[in-house]
Order: structure tokens, then sequence, then C-alpha cells
């Protein structure tokens, strides 16, 4: 990289840092992109941060894939980032496994993560019960590698939600440890919730959360769901024995396509319960399908025309990784010298 790209990277560090990873693991549904993707576009586009989106392909190796289709689902992971609105030119956009000081900083928080915090982990204890014949060390370290993921950039925010809170607290306790041992070595990450991220439940179950891991393709809307698909599984989607569409104690299925219909059309749930009152579930159900297929429409599209220039992807993310590795490096030398290893002379 020239001398003036990396000059322009270090004044943008005057910026907070945000960061965001997303796994390779099936289609984004519903869920990930009203709860999350749009605001990380609205942070992006605040102006006020200096955001890196990664797809963090490394940690989908803790569950076995077909290469074929792994690589396919990092593709796609990374179309749909951008065609959900992450902007290269305003943003690091990159691949986990393309940046090599990850798994190297992830390699030296191991050695300073404690068994018991690993075994607390809630995700290891989930994975470990649904991959039973493969619990591996890599499915039980990856706190220590996404903390790395964390720490390598100095990240001031990390955005989640309530429920991922605690992969940024076993971060700020790692951080917390090794600055106690060496100095201030890294940066306290605070995990930063919006309020405004819309919690979409499945269509089969609206008790749980919207998963793109359900097996029941009738639960969750995907970003590369067709039109006609989405209104069919919206059609599908349970409700309560009532008809009026309306917000209502133990009324999990309609209150969540209320969710829904409010988080797509700005509109808020007095506005939705206006517009279809006198109106029975068919039609809402069938209101929310075509609402929610024009919302996901030109993102499918977008999606399938970058699938279809994978040099542009490779492009983008050589780009980002290079970027990357400006933050990154600089804080790996510094962990070298703080534990005592040789650091590598750069040209």
């Amino acid at each position: 990289m020239s001398e003036l790209s990396q000059n322009n990277e270090v004044k943008k560090e005057k910026k907070k840092i945000s960061l965001s990873f997303i796994q390779p693991s099936g289609s984004i549904t519903l869920g990930n992109y009203l709860g999350a993707l749009t605001n990380w576009v609205t942070i992006q586009n605040s102006g006020d941060f200096n955001c890196l989106y990664a797809m963090a392909d490394l940690h989908a190796l803790t569950v076995r894939h077909e290469p074929a289709d792994l690589r396919k689902q990092i593709y796609q992971g990374l179309a749909t980032l951008l065609a959900c609105g992450i902007d290269p030119e305003k943003s690091i956009v990159f691949l986990q496994s393309h940046v090599h000081q990850h798994a190297e900083l992830g390699w030296i928080l191991d050695c300073y993560t404690m068994f018991g915090e690993l075994s607390r982990m809630t995700q290891f204890k989930d994975k470990s019960a649904k991959n039973a014949d493969n619990i591996n060390a890599g499915l039980f370290t990856y706190p220590a590698l996404m903390a790395a993921d964390i720490l390598l950039y100095q990240t001031d925010y990390v955005p989640v939600g309530q429920d991922q809170k605690q992969h940024v607290e076993i971060a700020r306790d790692i951080a917390n440890r090794f600055n106690g041992i060496y100095g201030k070595t890294f940066n306290l990450p605070e995990p930063y919730i919006t309020k405004s991220g819309a919690r979409i439940m499945s269509l089969a179950d609206p008790t749980k959360k919207m998963s793109k891991s359900d097996s029941n393709v009738n639960a969750i809307i995907t970003v590369t769901d067709t039109d006609n698909e989405i209104i069919k599984k919206f059609k599908r989607a349970v409700t309560d024995s009532g008809s009026e569409v309306r917000m209502g104690e133990g009324k999990d299925g309609i209150n969540n396509l209320i969710n829904i219909y409010s988080a797509v059309t700005g509109k808020s749930t007095e506005e939705v319960e206006r517009e279809f009152e006198g109106k029975g579930y068919g039609d809402f159900k069938l209101a929310c399908g075509e609402v929610v297929a024009d919302r996901i429409r030109p993102i499918r599209e977008k999606i399938n025309e970058y699938m279809n220039n994978r040099d542009y992807l490779d492009q983008i993310s050589a780009v980002g990784a290079e970027r990357a590795s400006i933050f990154a490096q600089r804080t790996l030398d510094k962990v070298y010298k703080k534990v005592g290893l040789v650091v590598k002379k750069h040209n």
C-alpha cells in the first residue's frame, strides 16, 4: 500500500472504531437484516465511526462443510453485505482468513484465556448439543479467536444484540487480564446495542428468534427467497385462534407479524392496527408477505449480480484485507513485543 494510502488510514483512526463480523453459514434471514444489517448501514452512514465488516470464515470451520458449499457461502455472505448497503468506499470489508493476524493473535490469546471462562460460554454448549459427533477444540476455544477479531483493531464498539453481549464481555475480560500483566495494550470494547433493532421471531414458532440454522424452511425468510416463496411462508405463518390484527398478551404469532410489518414499513404499531382494523389474519398475512417481498427483491437481485461477478468480490475483499492489515499488524507487533517474541522487521 502506498505511503499516501497509509497516511489516509491513520487519519481515519481519529474516529471511533466499530467492528462487525458475520458467519458464512447459510443465507441471511429477515431477522438478521432488520435486526442487525440495517443498523450496521446506519452506523456506517452516520460518518461518526471507522467501520470494519468481515466474513468470519475461520469461525465457520468449527462445524463440517463441503468445501465448495463453504466457498459459495463466503461469497454469498460478502455479496449480501454489499447488497444490504455496506459500502467498501466508506467501510473496510474483508474476509477474516485473508488477514493472517487474526489467527496469530487468536493463538496468543488462547494462552491468556481460562478454561473455566470457555466452558461457561453458551454457544459452546448449544453447538456441542447440536454437533455431538464433532465437539472439537476450535468449538471450545473460538471465544479467544473472537476476542482477537475485536481487540486486533483496538475496537471501541461492537454492534450486537442483547443475546450476544457475552462475546464482548469475554473479550473485555481477556484484554483486562493481558493489560494487567503487560500494561495497556488493548482498548476495551463496548457492546453497541441499538434500540431500533427489530427482534424478528420464527414464523413457525414465534416464541423463538428467527434463526438461519432452523431446519424448518417455512420458519424463516431469507434475503435470497423469491417473492412467491416469501408470500407462501407468510400465508403459513403461525397465529393464534383470534382474528383481530392487534397486539396482545399471549398472541405471539400476530405480535410477531405486526412487528415485522412495522419494521419494514416504518409504521408504528398503532398505525398498523388502524390500517387493518376490521380485516382478518388472512388479509394481514398477505400484506406482510407483499411488503417484505418488495423490501427483499432489490437485495436479492443485487446479490445475484454480485454472485455473477466474483472477480469484483475478490477485488473488494483483497483491498479490504490490505487496509485491515495496517491496523492489525500494528497491534500484533505491540503484542509480540509485550510477551517477549521477536518482532518481524517489515519492509
